[in-house]
């Protein structure tokens, strides 16, 4: 399934809902119609757990093309958020999990050439999460090195502790596309989380796609595009830590719950790896995309 958070108008309240052909179906309605109770919010949904992606799926597909009335919306009347617009926890982002970004990065931001032997982790609060179209805020009195980073997003489906790599995939409810914004300036003494952590730094969207249609995540496409001009392409094959060693290492002290959010890193490609050096200003437009999930947009503006 594809899952998305969305309003059916500015002042209405955020919907969990599922995309079937050109709409969107409101899963607490259809449940109504069905005769079951289904979650109104994407969290209560994945505290459901595995079983519900299955069951409400069969329930999808035993209407066929004949929904209850008074379910569905158009996909175009209805304004999608991030797919969980207010994560329970920071973000778990990744760092230099790609080589050539590695390489890049050595160079323009003072960061070891070697490639590392253990996932890079660092988070981003709550407050950075933002959906699709929403303004990504430029504070020139903080940053005049606003960069972009295209990253597939794993969303954890079951409690995860101390759980193997074979195992790992197991405790993924979904995947989604996240621009990992950063300030490259705003670095301080090794830290990257004020770099990484101001509001509007981690747009998220435009679906979750659920994890039974992405039976594996290392084979994706994905890239962005700065005004049109493509800055980043490469493959989820090119990481150095697939997914599956991503859950295994953070849940071998640091407990994964369901909704827990993992950026898993972006390839080479970024603004300050570039010669010169790009950077993001008050009127670009940034274009991200991961295969067989979607595309995010967003303006960038003056704060």
């Amino acid at each position: 399934m594809k899952l998305v958070t969305y309003r059916a108008s500015v002042e209405a309240e955020a919907r969990l809902g599922a995309i079937v052909g050109d709409n969107v179906l409101d899963l607490a309605r259809f449940g109504v119609a069905k005769g079951v109770e289904l979650p109104a919010s994407m969290l209560e949904f994945i505290d459901l757990g595995p079983a519900a992606v299955a069951a409400v799926s069969s329930l999808i597909t035993d209407c066929g093309e004949t929904l209850p009335l008074g379910s569905t919306i158009p996909l175009g009347n209805v304004k999608l958020l991030a797919p969980i617009p207010r994560p329970r926890k920071n973000v778990f982002g990744i760092g230099l999990n790609y080589t050539e970004h590695v390489a890049e990065s050595a160079k323009s931001l003072d960061s070891s050439p070697d490639l590392p032997r253990e996932p890079v982790i660092f988070s981003k609060p709550p407050t950075t999460v933002i959906g699709p179209n929403e303004p990504i805020l430029h504070n020139s009195e903080i940053t005049q090195q606003l960069d972009w980073e295209v990253e597939l997003a794993a969303i954890i489906g079951s409690r995860a502790k101390e759980v193997s790599r074979e195992e790992a995939l197991g405790y993924i409810f979904g995947y989604t596309v996240c621009i990992d914004m950063s300030a490259r300036d705003c670095r301080r003494a090794g830290q990257w989380i004020y770099s990484k952590g101001q509001d509007s730094y981690c747009p998220m969207g435009p679906v979750v796609v659920t994890a039974d249609e992405i039976s594996d995540p290392q084979t994706l496409d994905l890239w962005l595009t700065v005004n049109g001009v493509e800055k980043q392409r490469s493959n989820t094959s090119h990481m150095l830590f697939k997914v599956d060693e991503l859950v295994a290492d953070i849940s071998k002290g640091i407990t994964l719950e369901p909704g827990d959010i993992i950026a898993t890193g972006t390839p080479a490609g970024v603004g300050a790896g570039r010669d010169p050096q790009e950077f993001l200003w008050p009127g670009d437009t940034i274009v991200a995309c991961v295969e067989g999930i979607g595309t995010l947009r967003h303006p960038v503006v003056a704060a």
